[in-house]
């Protein structure tokens, strides 16, 4: 493939336009999603050009590197933000965020805004914060890694981005999101292991959210590691879900593990930052970090974007729909 331009665009030449374009959106995006996002939609045919430039690249072509990263973006001083959550979903009459704002914008360049059902009751906007005895799988868990995964691998409608967004860092900025390309990591592999994981269905557990808290039913969906063009390929993979049960599935599972670790990635997302993270071609993970529940802890805003590239999207779809659970088969 051609390589794109850098993944890391520095945007605070470009903070005062963003601000005017933010202040344009509505004021509490919860009360009507879909208005909210209509709005953003027309909104973004205005972003800066070089900002516009770097997101269509990014969403036609990706990046070897499988994230873009977005810096100095507008965000509230620490000082006028409000406490960082302890509890979701956000009030529904909750002002509009600036780096929520930064979301909307960059996410309608890129597709459709959604919401999973079965996942943080059904909301497109996700806190996310640390609290206290969640689970280890758990973006709310921080004191434990969080390890790589594809999100939703096992979800029959995946989603094409993952956009985090900060706007509070952790106190002693040990939290690094970890990004693993396949496009790094394919080199990497012996042709006997890309033989042993291309087009090849592995059984693969749900996160808790997917099983609707009760007990883990096992493997019910289905996860291919390598698929589509074999000279670049897409991934699906999750570190703590997928249960191959042939012994040489397992070995060559485990080559690919060594392999994503050895190109990883650590990302330390400051107030600003927008990180998005092309979910068919990386995986991501989180460091661990020591909350101080002092109303200040870290604070990123999550979305997640489908587009049509890769079945996800039937026609008919509007920015802001929540879709149902359904395993890949």
């Amino acid at each position: 493939m051609n390589e794109p331009n850098a993944p890391v665009l520095d945007c605070g030449a470009h903070q005062d336009a963003l601000r005017e374009l933010a202040a344009e959106l509505p004021r509490t995006p919860r009360a009507d999603l879909h208005a909210f996002f209509t709005a953003a939609e027309r909104l973004a045919d205005r972003l800066p050009a070089e900002l516009a430039a770097a997101v269509g690249e990014f969403g036609e072509r990706g990046h070897r590197r499988g994230y873009l990263l977005l810096r100095g973006l507008p965000v509230e001083d620490d000082a006028d933000l409000p406490a960082t959550p302890t509890s979701s979903p956000a009030p529904e009459d909750r002002p509009l965020l600036a780096m929520e704002a930064m979301l909307a914008l960059v996410g309608r360049a890129l597709g459709l805004h959604t919401g999973y059902a079965e996942l943080r009751a059904g909301t497109v906007y996700h806190d996310v914060y640390p609290a206290p005895g969640a689970h280890d799988l758990s973006s709310e868990s921080s004191e434990t890694l969080l390890d790589f995964h594809t999100e939703m691998a096992y979800h029959a409608l995946q989603p094409h981005y993952v956009l985090l967004a900060c706007s509070r860092a952790d106190h002693e900025r040990r939290a690094a999101t970890l990004v693993a390309s396949v496009r790094n990591a394919l080199p990497l592999l012996s042709d006997e292991v890309k033989a042993g994981l291309y087009d090849v269905k592995m059984p693969c557990r749900v996160d808790l959210a997917f099983r609707g808290g009760a007990e883990d039913p096992g493997a019910i969906a289905h996860v291919t590691p390598l698929y589509g063009d074999e000279g670049d390929p897409l991934l699906g993979y999750d570190r703590e879900l997928l249960a191959p049960v042939e012994p040489a599935h397992h070995e060559a599972l485990a080559a690919l593990s060594k392999a994503l670790d050895e190109v990883t990635e650590a990302v330390y997302l400051e107030p600003g930052d927008l990180l998005v993270v092309d979910n068919f071609r990386a995986t991501h993970a989180r460091t661990p970090f020591t909350p101080r529940w002092d109303g200040r802890d870290r604070w990123l805003h999550r979305n997640y974007v489908r587009t049509e590239r890769y079945g996800q999207l039937a026609g008919g779809e509007r920015a802001g729909d929540v879709v149902a659970f359904a395993p890949r088969r």
